[in-house]
């Protein structure tokens, strides 16, 4: 008899710069981000990485991460990632790696984490404009 199947529980998910593995395994996250602050639009993000951290299921499942723009139909950036829990107390940590990502105007973006096609999590970006400061006087002084 096969154990049952028990769907996971998204213990965190965040946004961040960069996540870097130490020699002992454990993992850090550099500048997690709350928004995102941009001096012009369109630009083109290098990274963002979201981590995601499973727990309290069993069986086998497929983690999908969608970047959904301010319209909220266009899907700026997805990804996905298969992991395995074997028992209720283990957990199951995984990092998506979204290159290149093009914001195309400022707004509320979303992060949508699903487990088997099962949403666990939305949640708001907000991508901001805020010119350079002499971006802002030269724009003033031709105004």
């Amino acid at each position: 008899m096969q154990p049952t199947r028990i769907l996971p529980d998204l213990q965190c998910s965040l946004v961040c710069e960069e996540v870097r593995q130490e020699i002992n395994g454990n993992l850090f996250l550099i500048g997690v981000l709350g928004l995102i602050r941009v001096p012009q639009l369109p630009i083109v993000a290098g990274r963002i990485c979201i981590f995601n951290r499973w727990t309290a299921g069993i069986g086998q499942f497929t983690e999908s991460v969608r970047l959904i723009a301010p319209d909220q139909t266009t899907v700026v950036s997805k990804g996905e990632s298969k992991f395995e829990l074997r028992d209720p107390a283990m957990s199951a940590t995984n990092v998506m790696f979204f290159g290149n990502v093009k914001f195309e105007l400022a707004g509320t973006y979303y992060v949508e984490v699903l487990v088997d096609d099962v949403m666990k999590l939305r949640y708001p970006l907000p991508v901001v404009h805020t010119p350079a400061p002499n971006q802002a006087a030269s724009t003033e002084k031709t105004a």
